[in-house]
Parts: C-alpha cells; sequence; structure tokens
C-alpha cells in the first residue's frame, strides 16, 4: 500500500516499489509483472496510477509493455559485435552471418523480420552505390530481435541490376544471406567500410526498440565494394546504445 502522507505521488512510490523487487530479482528478467488488476489491489490505487508507474518504469527501460499479453521485465540484452571474421566468406559459407554470429556468441535466440521493396535511389545512396539518382534500387528493410527484443533495424540498398531475378528479392535469401547470392551471380565481394556515427533516435525507431527517454542509438552504415572497388551494397543500421558493445580488432603489420 502507499503512503499517502508521505508527500511523494502515489505512482512515483508504486513505481518505486517495482523498481525494488526487479533489482532484488523478486521479478527477473523476462518475468510478468502482475495484472493491472492485482496491482491496483496489491498498492491501493487507482488503475491511472498504475499505468503512470508503468510508463516511468518503461521510459527507464526497466520494463516493457506487449500489446494483449501484459507487463514484463526487460531482459538485459548486452551484445558484442566484433568486427573481426563477421562477414568473412568462412562465416557466410557455414550460414554464420553478422546477426548470427553475434547471437552464438552472446547466447540469444536471433530472430528477423523483412520486408521488400524497391525504389529510386535518391543522392545519399546514389553517391555510395556509385549510381545516378533515380536508379532502381533493391530495399531489404530489417528488423532483428534478441530474445524478442528489437535491437537492431537495418536497411540495405542495392541496385536492382545486382538483384533481378535472384533470392534478394526475396524475404528468404538462403543459406549464407544476400552476399552468398551476390557471389554466386558472380560479384564477388572484395572489401567493406564502415562509418560509425551515433545520435538521437526518431520517435518511431525509439517506440519500436522500447528505448528509455535520452538512450541515443548508434549508426553504422556498412558499404560492400567488389572485387574490382565497384559498390554493391549499402546498408544503414541503427543501433540500440544501451544494448550493443563495438568492437573492432586488426592486425598489427
Amino acid at each position: 500500500m502507499v503512503d499517502r502522507t508521505s508527500g511523494m505521488p502515489a505512482f512515483r512510490q508504486v513505481a518505486a516499489d517495482l523498481r525494488e523487487k526487479i533489482t532484488a530479482g523478486e521479478y527477473s528478467p523476462g518475468e510478468q509483472l502482475p495484472s493491472e488488476r492485482d496491482l491496483v489491489d496489491s498498492y491501493g490505487v487507482s488503475r491511472p496510477t498504475i499505468r503512470e508507474a508503468v510508463n516511468l518504469l518503461r521510459s527507464e527501460g526497466l520494463v516493457t509493455a506487449e500489446h494483449g499479453r501484459g507487463v514484463f521485465v526487460r531482459p538485459p540484452a548486452s551484445i558484442q559485435r566484433v568486427a573481426r571474421t563477421r562477414l568473412s566468406r568462412e562465416a557466410r559459407e557455414r550460414n554464420r552471418g553478422a546477426f548470427l554470429a553475434d547471437a552464438a556468441a552472446r547466447g540469444f535466440t536471433p530472430s528477423t523480420s523483412v520486408k521488400i521493396r524497391f525504389e529510386q535511389a535518391d543522392a545519399r545512396a546514389a553517391a555510395h552505390l556509385a549510381v545516378d539518382e533515380g536508379t532502381e534500387v533493391t530495399v531489404r528493410d530489417r528488423v532483428m530481435r534478441a530474445d524478442g527484443l528489437v535491437v537492431q533495424l537495418a536497411v540495405s540498398r542495392l541496385p536492382r541490376t545486382l538483384t533481378r531475378d535472384t533470392a534478394i528479392e526475396q524475404v528468404d535469401t538462403g543459406p549464407g544471406g544476400a552476399y552468398a547470392r551476390l557471389e554466386e551471380a558472380e560479384h564477388r565481394i572484395g572489401s567493406f567500410a564502415e562509418h560509425v556515427g551515433a545520435r538521437m533516435p526518431t520517435p518511431d525507431e525509439a517506440s519500436l526498440m522500447q528505448l528509455a527517454v535520452g538512450v541515443p542509438v548508434i549508426t553504422v552504415t556498412r558499404v560492400a565494394f567488389g572485387e574490382n572497388g565497384t559498390p554493391l551494397e549499402m546498408n544503414d543500421m541503427v543501433l540500440a546504445a544501451d544494448r550493443y558493445e563495438l568492437s573492432y580488432e586488426w592486425p598489427a603489420d
């Protein structure tokens, strides 16, 4: 029950108590909190008060709300993104592409939803892909989840001259992913370049990734080049900054 003489708003008292229970492990990661009705009865407050308390915990990144299911303690998804062999041909041949490799290293269950569309290249895409503005490109728009939690958004753009009549224009690109399909079409990959930045998320990004207020995102733009130096793909990635560590390794000689 809340202390109505404390001077602290009731919703903050409820949030503080739930926060303490989460921190103490009474509610473990992934576990569902009691229903709204049970919390109303437990704390002796109104439904709007409970909703304010839950919204405060959501803004702090402690819980997530799933429509029709309830409120759950947010699992501590910590992903180390090692830039070493994640894009190697050997890893792709073992069907251990970048995100799958991260999952194997950290022990989370990966899942990805994909949407395919076609558009005309804008000035930025044209510059990265070395094509004319207005050139038709294939867009692979992906939402990547770790144990059900959205941790990364990725949008790849490839000149459609490279993807037409290939599995790259399908949701499931098959073993080895889009890069394997490019190489099957004799567009052998020679190198990659990544450009890393950071910014505050857009409202849609913050909502989709359920980011706490004030949490930024990491941005990575990766360009894949053919052995002749021709750009093959531009991939814009948005990563939740509180869930990712970027690690880079390279030989000294």
